[in-house]
């Protein structure tokens, strides 16, 4: 399988040189067969020239610009339309995502033959650093929220890095969020519509250099939307957007310990 890993990236070219590099070494190494498409949303810094320069160095590494609406939903879906992988993983520009995490994400899908793998800050063999304190309380402020209207066990949706099947992709379309509810949205829809998931550790590490492009005050009202927009779908759409005709899995997740959790679709 070709894994397609979509880099949405808005002014970041103090950190994409790194990132780029840390993936392809590491994805190679692995003997994993992938794309690195990263996609330039409105950059005013250096960002192209960085991306121009680096891609003459890394082969699997593609730029596309962004020439709609900016915002990191938008610019997520840009890279979706553009990708020619078999699965499709959502990766920080920042550095804050591990490669090994994605390897491992890859391996267990392979696995257990599931459609998508979460990953969590939040669960035994995850870990955070330098989380800033106040997104930190936010953070689990809105995941538990999430989890108990849900009913979930999974305790970091909010978190970007996914690992999803193609076909799991065009499932979940059409796509409404712009900016970052897109990290909500994905999962969300994805679980609600029946797709089956894995749920291991990841590491994140803030930001050595640069900003967060993530505005707190800008987004409340933008993630309860899409909240509200899954569970109206999960109550009342009696199952019409529900995945059909998918094979069954031909194991029991529950077999399976340590790092892996149960789907709950």
């Amino acid at each position: 399988m070709k894994v397609s890993v979509i880099i949405p990236a808005h002014n970041e070219a103090d950190c994409l040189e790194s990132t780029a590099r840390d993936l392809f070494s590491t994805l190679t190494t692995a003997g994993i067969e992938h794309e690195l498409l990263i996609i330039d949303d409105h950059s005013t810094d250096t960002t192209q020239a960085v991306l121009t320069a680096v891609g003459l160095e890394i082969t699997t590494l593609r730029c596309v610009k962004n020439l709609g609406a900016p915002g990191f939903g938008a610019a997520v879906q840009k890279g979706l339309d553009q990708t020619h992988g078999d699965v499709v993983a959502i990766y920080m520009a920042d550095g804050s995502d591990q490669p090994n995490d994605l390897v491992h994400f890859f391996r267990v899908m392979q696995e257990l033959n599931v459609e998508c793998v979460f990953g969590s800050r939040f669960i035994a063999g995850g870990h955070v650093v330098d989380y800033p304190f106040l997104k930190l309380i936010l953070n689990r402020i809105a995941n538990t929220s999430i989890r108990i209207l849900f009913g979930l066990n999974y305790n970091d949706i909010t978190n970007a890095f996914k690992l999803y099947r193609r076909d799991v992709i065009e499932g979940l379309k059409p796509f409404l969020s712009q900016h970052f509810n897109m990290t909500v949205e994905l999962p969300l829809k994805a679980i609600v519509r029946g797709y089956t998931y894995a749920v291991v550790p990841n590491n994140w590490t803030n930001r050595k250099v640069g900003m967060s492009k993530l505005k707190i005050q800008e987004m409340g009202s933008r993630y309860l939307f899409i909240v509200l927009y899954c569970l109206i779908e999960r109550w009342l759409s009696r199952g019409d957007y529900h995945r059909r005709n998918r094979p069954a899995l031909n194991h029991d997740l529950t077999s399976h310990r340590g790092s892996f959790e149960q789907a709950d679709s």
